[in-house]
């Protein structure tokens, strides 16, 4: 019994301090991304997917702390809305246990993972997984499972040299079957009945973002996220 005990008790003990840091990265990049108060940037998407003919798209994407976000487009812009918002708070909103993992070179820059799982069921993210820049207090890759659209994973790209917490490209990578994508869209202009039949498998996409011409705390005004009636 003793010996049980004492088990337990050293099991808890470690938990502890992998929370405690696991806590601090994360409020390190929080605390971080805060000093964006807003930002406008010119963005490219390109879709990866090989049954949907998607051209390039530009557009215009704005953001206010602390969640606000909107996508101007004067065309057809075809992004996931799990991958608009790259915001660190987006994932830390909601009540949730954060655990350390362990410390991984990812592209040739050392990393800590970070497990986040949601308390309660409010949430459409059953579990997140960040790799953590410990360094330049950024995250690198979020991969995440969902309850409804499958597992996604997020990668961003820094430049060399950057002020603000801000990638300069994304890669947005999910599976088609589980991301509600519009099935029978085609952006060619050909018919429902010629276009490619959509696989029976899961098939993987990517959607990659660039980001130029930031503006960053030029104070945006709340109009700017009002639809227009």
């Amino acid at each position: 019994m003793r010996i049980i005990i004492l088990f337990l008790v050293i099991s808890v003990l470690e938990i502890f301090p992998q929370q405690k840091v696991a806590d601090e990265l994360i409020n390190d990049v929080i605390t971080n991304y805060n000093r964006v108060k807003d930002y406008e940037v010119d963005v490219e998407i390109k879709v990866d997917v090989d049954f949907l003919k998607v051209p390039d798209s530009k557009a215009k994407i704005f953001f206010k702390q602390p969640d606000k976000i909107r996508l101007k487009s004067e065309g057809f812009a075809l992004l996931p809305k799990e991958g608009l918002d790259f915001s660190p708070a987006a994932l830390t909103r909601k009540d949730y246990t954060a655990i350390y993992e362990q410390d991984v070179m990812l592209n040739g820059i050392k990393t800590s993972i970070v497990k986040i799982i949601p308390v309660g069921e409010q949430s459409n993210i059953i579990l997140s997984t960040l790799w953590i820049d410990p360094v330049n207090k950024v995250i690198r890759k979020v991969e995440s499972t969902t309850k409804t659209n499958g597992t996604f994973t997020i990668e961003l790209f820094y430049t060399d040299s950057f002020k603000f917490p801000l990638p300069e490209k994304m890669v947005f990578s999910f599976n088609i079957d589980k991301l509600n994508l519009p099935k029978a869209f085609s952006s060619d202009g050909t018919p429902p009945s010629k276009r490619k039949r959509l696989p029976d498998a899961p098939t993987k996409g990517n959607v990659i973002v660039k980001y130029s011409n930031y503006k960053v705390n030029i104070g945006i005004p709340d109009s700017v996220f009002e639809e227009k009636q």
